[in-house]
């Protein structure tokens, strides 16, 4: 019995250790590069759960390459399906990205990250198959899209949802077509179906979506709460983006 564990000490199967050692090292690295944007703007999901699922995939991976190593080389029975076990890491993966995603209404939050962890887990993939060069790659192009694609999206044209909640006073709220018109005249559109009409200590309490047709040439949402704020009869208002 204690024979056997000479094979665990011989040239071939510690070259095999070394070799997935310095995959799981790589994928480390890897995953930390790409968390470190999400680290940076404070979010939940940081460096070590990149970096951890990073590793995780690529040691998932690596290892069924060495499948006559397994159980010191003593089984030789073992056969290794790779696209099982890739398809297991996406399936698992797709369980910790949904944890990430939170929805508020018509807010939902979180979609770029878990987004980055599934390509997260791809870098993991392609480090553990040998395609180093790819995986590096990948890396990068994530690290590149979630820092500097987010600046190029918000000066192409696009629209914009704001979710508005208006307080009036004792004197009720005015017509709502008055409103809308005036959101039309500042660039923003009134979702009218969104409507919501609600009364706390008697008094009414609107909740609506408005769209900016334009980003660029709508007013922006300092000059809205400036307006709301001078509104006659609105005792308190919010305003908050709508992420879909």
């Amino acid at each position: 019995m204690f024979g056997q564990l000479d094979h665990y000490w011989s040239g071939g199967f510690l070259a095999a250790n070394a070799f997935i050692g310095l995959n799981l090292v790589g994928a480390l690295l890897l995953g930390m590069l790409v968390g470190y944007e999400r680290s940076y703007n404070g979010r939940a999901a940081g460096m070590r759960i990149y970096g951890l699922v990073c590793m995780a995939s690529t040691a998932l991976t690596v290892f069924v390459g060495h499948a006559p190593l397994w159980f010191g080389g003593s089984f030789t029975g073992v056969s290794a399906d790779p696209t099982r076990v890739v398809q297991g890491i996406v399936t698992g993966i797709g369980f910790l990205g949904a944890g990430v995603i939170m929805k508020d209404g018509l807010s939902i939050s979180g979609l770029t990250t878990a987004a980055s962890i599934w390509a997260t887990s791809a870098i993991g993939v392609l480090l553990g198959v040998g395609f180093y060069a790819a995986a590096l790659l990948l890396a990068l192009l994530c690290m590149v899209s979630m820092s500097l694609l987010h600046r190029l999206e918000m000066r192409l044209p696009g629209r914009m949802t704001l979710e508005v909640g208006l307080n009036f006073g004792a004197h009720g709220a005015p017509p709502f077509e008055e409103l809308a018109t005036q959101a039309e005249a500042r660039g923003y559109q009134v979702m009218r179906h969104s409507l919501r009409i609600s009364f706390a200590d008697s008094r009414p309490v609107w909740r609506f979506y408005v769209v900016a047709r334009d980003r660029a040439r709508a007013a922006s949402t300092v000059s809205l709460a400036e307006d709301l704020a001078a509104a006659p009869g609105v005792t308190s208002f919010s305003i908050v983006p709508v992420r879909l």
